[in-house]
């Protein structure tokens, strides 16, 4: 055994299967994170691309009604532009867990003596951290073209906490993509026909009540609305939630489906890791 061997060896004596498991993780994540700070197109489409969209759409179309009497478009939109941005981002698992096979690197992670589910867990952790920081300069974006939470801070902190759990639990969605395209090109052109009706056909930008009578019935109990109107409700208040539920009642319905996700995703991203390695 070399002795940079036994010295890792040493620091993991005693830490237990659970501990080294949680080692491994953060290993991976920070590696992948090292790996999004160093690739500038990342780094882009991350930043600039959510920054451009909360641009347009409250300068272009920041006329329309929102439904609710005294509320400023741009405090409607930005909920819906939070997860609309954490939705997309999540893409960057598929491709990244696509270009790790295509490339080899899953073959070598297996061979090393770590805990299989580490490459899983750093991949989706990095990009709960890249979310973070996405979530984080929205915020600052959306202040600064003069959107305002009616609420109060900690049901606005809240609010941002329930879409990173969102963005969170769509990366194993993604992970499961990914690992059964098992090539880039294909897992960013699957990504898309999955994300359209969710992020288009959402209470995103516009509000349910002023669709079509036959899609009001999928855009209002569908997984991106139903977290949109609960983040919506933590920073604007109840009155903007389609169906009138109160706060905590469609809070609960948007955590139970990003629980329910990860219930069926992270199973099946595990087990297409498995075969594919």
């Amino acid at each position: 055994m070399t002795a940079s061997a036994t010295s890792l060896a040493g620091q993991r004596q005693g830490v237990g299967r659970i501990g080294e498991a949680v080692q491994d993780a953060i290993t991976i994540v920070w590696r992948n994170v090292l790996g999004l700070a160093r690739t500038p197109q990342l780094m882009v489409f991350s930043t600039i691309q959510p920054v451009i969209f909360v641009l347009m759409f409250v300068y272009v179309f920041g006329v329309i009604p929102t439904g609710v009497e005294g509320l400023p478009y741009k405090d409607f939109l930005m909920p819906g532009i939070y997860a609309q941005t954490v939705v997309f981002g999540s893409v960057g698992t598929a491709i990244g867990l696509a270009s790790d096979m295509q490339s080899g690197l899953l073959e070598r992670f297996r061979s090393l003596p770590m805990a299989r589910s580490a490459v899983l867990v750093g991949r989706t952790g990095a990009d709960l951290a890249r979310n973070v920081f996405v979530v984080i300069l929205m915020a600052a974006v959306g202040f600064a073209v003069g959107a305002r939470y009616h609420t109060n801070l900690l049901e606005y902190i809240a609010g941002l906490g329930l879409l990173l759990l969102f963005g969170y639990s769509f990366s194993w969605i993604f992970a499961a993509v990914g690992l059964t395209v098992r090539d880039p090109e294909s897992a960013q052109a699957v990504a898309f026909p999955v994300m359209a009706p969710l992020v288009f056909a959402s209470s995103a930008f516009v509000p349910v009540n002023s669709m079509p009578g036959w899609l009001q019935v999928w855009a209002e109990n569908q997984p991106v609305s139903v977290t949109i109107s609960a983040i919506r409700a933590l920073h604007v208040g109840p009155a903007t939630i389609p169906n009138g539920d109160s706060t905590l009642v469609i809070t609960m319905k948007a955590v139970a489906w990003a629980v329910v996700i990860l219930a069926v995703f992270a199973p099946m991203a595990v087990r297409r890791y498995r075969k594919a390695v």
